[in-house]
């Protein structure tokens, strides 16, 4: 789940845009724009043709492999749906998809489909021009509770499905192998602890060698903050608390802060100084960190620079499975009656477990539901790829960010905490403290 700068595993990654695009909080300048598009005029009713054959336009955002195979899948739609024809030429990179978009629906001419963020959802869905896919999406062919329920809640805002699951993931840990032999030490087992984390990783870190026993992103950016959210849970914290007028994690957030204080303090953590994770994940690949915490794209990298790895389960305090995941989305705008319809069939069709294996496969993802997981081709692939089992059985546990427009606020404010803490500017008490501070200012603008 990529922002501007690259959140992907190497420079070369095939889901660069993509991950960058998960892991982004959302532009909160653009909130106000994406609620503009009341006043704009109704989108063209140009798309059906004299002979009833509707044309849809999708933005998919997708760059290399991806790309290969959403316009593989949208080809085979064509071919079986002659009175639907689905146009993959327009649009822009995922990672400025937010801001297209809004220019877009400001101006009036915007796409029937666009792949937007999950953590953007709460800002376009404010526009009347995005579809309600509530009655699509809960009475479609795959039954709505068959999606994992952190993607149902992604795409949920106030009570209404405002988008269709595109993609998910998990989160969990990533361990080079061969670093663990040469420590002389076990790799984890699922139900580990955050302090067998701290301990593990002071261990593997060999100053003498340039070898770090984990990382973590030090930009303060979206990238810098998620990965701490599954700590929060895991202690009884919310992001936003009950009433919505103040945070939930003010002492979890703290423990969590502790945490990575650890860590600092024992000198095993590479702290990435770029927007991006790229440097960390580089690190990893050159078999200079013992562990990284990553998903299900972090693996084609990691299997192209032959590092000896396995994945197991995020740590947790409490022993329990926990884990976070960054859903995206396929969002549908209305351009008339005809062209809606068209869309949303199309997007039915592209989630439907036998292309959503394929679109899976391609884009270095998770299934969407259980069923998906079950097929054939999915179990294959899972049984050919290490780790794999591993993010998919997180899923079961995985929770999401809040959908709420105050959540870019709240995660930089946590995102500065995070910094001060590794870079040894701030105590966890105090940095916590400020992050209250500004974090519950912003929960009190009106919205």
């Amino acid at each position: 789940m990529p922002a501007g700068p690259d959140h992907s595993t190497a420079p070369s990654s095939h889901r660069a845009p993509d991950r960058r695009a998960l892991l982004r909080a959302g532009a909160g300048c653009a909130v106000a724009a994406v609620a503009a598009p009341a006043l704009a005029a109704c989108g063209s009713a140009e798309g059906v043709a004299p002979d009833g054959t509707v044309t849809v336009e999708l933005w998919h955002g997708q760059v290399d492999t991806s790309k290969k195979a959403i316009e593989a899948l949208v080809a085979e739609f064509n071919r079986t749906h002659p009175k639907i024809h689905v146009d993959t030429g327009g649009g822009a990179t995922s990672d400025v998809m937010l801001q297209k978009v809004t220019a877009a629906l400001a101006s009036g001419s915007y796409p029937d489909i666009a792949y937007v963020f999950g953590s953007d959802i709460a800002s376009i869905a404010r526009s009347p021009r995005v579809v309600d896919l509530t009655t699509a999406m809960r009475s479609g062919p795959v039954p709505w509770t068959d999606y994992w329920p952190s993607l149902r809640d992604a795409v949920t805002v106030n009570g209404k499905v405002r988008a269709a699951p595109s993609l998910v993931d998990s989160m969990a840990v990533v361990c080079n192998k061969t670093l663990f032999r040469r420590a002389g030490l076990p790799l984890p087992q699922p139900g580990w602890k955050w302090d067998e984390f701290i301990d593990t990783a002071h261990k593997l870190t060999d100053a003498s060698k340039g070898v770090f026993g984990t990382g973590w992103p030090g930009v303060g950016d979206e990238d810098t903050t998620w990965r701490l959210w599954p700590m929060v849970w895991d202690l009884g914290g919310e992001i936003i608390g009950p009433g919505g007028k103040t945070i939930g994690f003010a002492d979890q957030g703290r423990r969590a802060l502790e945490t990575i204080a650890s860590l600092v303090s024992g000198k095993s953590v590479y702290i990435d100084p770029k927007p991006g994770s790229a440097q960390m994940y580089q690190v990893f690949l050159s078999g200079r960190m013992g562990m990284v915490m990553g998903g299900p794209w972090t693996l084609a990298d990691i299997i192209t620079a032959k590092v000896d790895y396995t994945v197991v389960p995020l740590p947790s305090f409490s022993g329990k499975p926990v884990t976070i995941s960054g859903p995206d989305t396929w969002t549908v705008f209305d351009n008339g009656s005809a062209r809606s319809k068209a869309a949303v069939e199309f997007v039915r069709w592209l989630i439907a477990p036998e292309q959503d294996v394929k679109w899976d496969m391609g884009a270095g993802s998770l299934p969407l539901t259980a069923e998906s997981a079950r097929l054939p081709a999915w179990a294959d692939h899972s049984a050919k790829t290490v780790g794999i089992p591993v993010f998919t059985k997180a899923l079961e546990s995985a929770r999401v960010r809040p959908v709420h427009p105050a959540y870019p606020q709240i995660s930089q404010a946590f995102g500065e905490a995070v910094v001060a803490i590794l870079l040894g500017r701030s105590s966890p008490d105090k940095a916590m403290r400020q992050c209250v501070e500004k974090a519950d200012a912003a929960l009190l603008i009106p919205r």
